[in-house]
């Protein structure tokens, strides 16, 4: 069994986390922490956990967290760089659902994050955790970094064209929808239900924080160290829950590169042995309902009038696959587990 600490569980992304781990069968769940709610029942803040998590948030306590085997953060951007060093240290193993180590330049981050990062000296060593990606380095991992949501749409629709070279990476578009839940629990007024339903709006046009995570992990694909990728992002606040929907352009270098068929079976083949990646048939149009509460990112592939543009949709449930999902398949990873282990639950449908 693999002894669980949670760090921040009273968010989307914490009570998301703890759905799935009262029911993995290779889990402990030893100590969830809040400061603010120190002392309240876990089903009393949330009553769909009743009968399955029988624990009391508790304040932060290091003697507690240095006991388990996994600590994962679902905390605010800049908490867990606070505190994994002393866990690291004691032997546990750390998944952060926040972005602290995420980007690997500590300037980046600072310009995008507005603060210092506080431990850079564990950047090299973090281990960016898109499964379908860096499988073999998880596995080895001490210290996981969990992607973003969009992110994890973003490059799990355009790795296969980049992987091949097919593509110009100096034009790529990403055009993403969300839901509200994206925004985090915190009460706010712009995600108020009279703020958000019956509207629909771009956000975050002139520089959005998951751009530099994004454009990170696609340069990287392209095998070339410093080759620039041109990406536009474009993030949308649309009145659902759950959901991300990405619409991704890639202009093909050559417009006789590939057929129709070809690339279908491109991207068939790139993700047959993933467990969590669903290639649908040519002409599909996938739904965000169709991954609610799913660890599985579903894609389609379009290449309008048979021109130079390829248009991929890749969809994904924003707090399963999009966090808390991705962070137990890296905890199934790290610890040796089979990768689908507490993660074949069926999306929910309305």
């Amino acid at each position: 069994m693999v002894k669980v600490g949670i760090v921040g569980g009273t968010g989307y992304t914490g009570v998301e986390l703890l759905r799935l781990l009262a029911s993995h069968p290779e889990v402990e769940l030893s100590v969830i922490t809040s400061r603010s709610e120190a002392g309240t029942r876990v089903d009393e803040l949330f009553p769909n956990l009743r009968g399955h998590v029988d624990l009391e948030f508790a304040a932060p306590d290091p003697k507690t967290l240095n006991a388990c085997d996994l600590v994962f953060f679902a905390t605010p951007n800049g908490v867990a760089m606070q505190s994994v060093p002393e866990l690291l240290a004691a032997g546990v193993k750390v998944i952060d659902l926040a972005a602290d180590f995420r980007l690997k330049d500590p300037e980046v981050w600072a310009e995008w994050y507005g603060m210092p990062h506080g431990c850079t000296d564990l950047l090299a060593e973090a281990v960016y955790g898109l499964p379908e990606v860096n499988r073999d380095a998880i596995a080895k991992a001490r210290l996981g970094a969990n992607p973003g949501c969009y992110p994890t749409a973003v490059q799990l629709g355009l790795l296969p064209l980049i992987n091949k070279g097919l593509v110009d990476t100096s034009r790529l578009i990403a055009d993403c929808k969300s839901g509200v839940s994206g925004a985090g629990r915190q009460a706010s007024v712009a995600t108020l239900l009279c703020e958000t339903s019956e509207s629909f709006k771009a956000y975050g046009v002139p520089g959005h924080r998951h751009w530099p995570e994004i454009r990170q992990g696609l340069t990287l694909a392209t095998g070339a160290a410093g080759k620039d990728v041109g990406l536009t992002f474009v993030p949308h606040l649309t009145p659902m829950l759950r959901g991300i929907h990405a619409t991704l352009y890639a202009t093909l270098i050559s417009s006789n590169t590939g057929t129709d068929a070809e690339l279908q079976t491109l991207y068939e083949q790139s993700y047959e042995n993933e467990p969590f990646v669903d290639v649908l048939p040519a002409g599909s149009h996938p739904e965000t309902r169709s991954v609610k509460g799913a660890n599985t990112c579903r894609i389609a592939i379009h290449r309008p009038q048979g021109g130079d543009t390829v248009v991929i949709l890749s969809v994904i449930d924003n707090l399963v696959k999009g966090a808390a999902g991705q962070a137990v398949q890296n905890m199934n990873i790290m610890f040796d587990l089979p990768e689908t282990t507490g993660l074949t639950n069926i999306a929910l449908v309305p």
